[in-house]
């Protein structure tokens, strides 16, 4: 079975390309969101295997999406996702409990690196 994965990003172009590399890939695309409060919700409903969440969002960030998804479910597997120069922002990610992170703009075979390395 494909891994089911929840892409998280502002911008369309950013997760229609993530899109683009998983289904390339064979990982099934299960839902989408534009911001933090849209993720916890798909989270809730969708139960991905993986989630590629953006650190830089409005409404709510990636971090505090991030703390909010791990307290509904400690196992969650959060890769983010930043634009260089956001190293603090990174640390603060793992620290809640990101297991990557990939820097924008995307290339593919790191995307799936951190992808199979965080679905082991």
């Amino acid at each position: 079975m494909a891994n089911r994965i929840l892409i998280v990003d502002d911008a369309a172009f950013m997760r229609m390309m993530i899109r683009d590399i998983l289904t390339k890939n064979g990982y099934e695309v299960v839902g989408e969101a534009p911001d933090g409060a849209q993720a916890i919700e798909k989270f809730k409903e969708l139960k991905p295997d993986l989630i590629t969440m953006d650190i830089t969002m409005p409404e709510m960030d990636g971090i505090v999406a991030l703390k909010e998804i791990k307290k509904i479910d400690g196992n969650a597997k959060v890769i983010m996702c930043s634009a260089m120069g956001q190293q603090a922002m990174v640390i603060d990610a793992i620290q809640a409990g990101a297991k990557d992170f990939i820097v924008k703009p995307f290339q593919a075979d790191r995307v799936i690196e951190a992808i199979k390395k965080t679905l082991g």
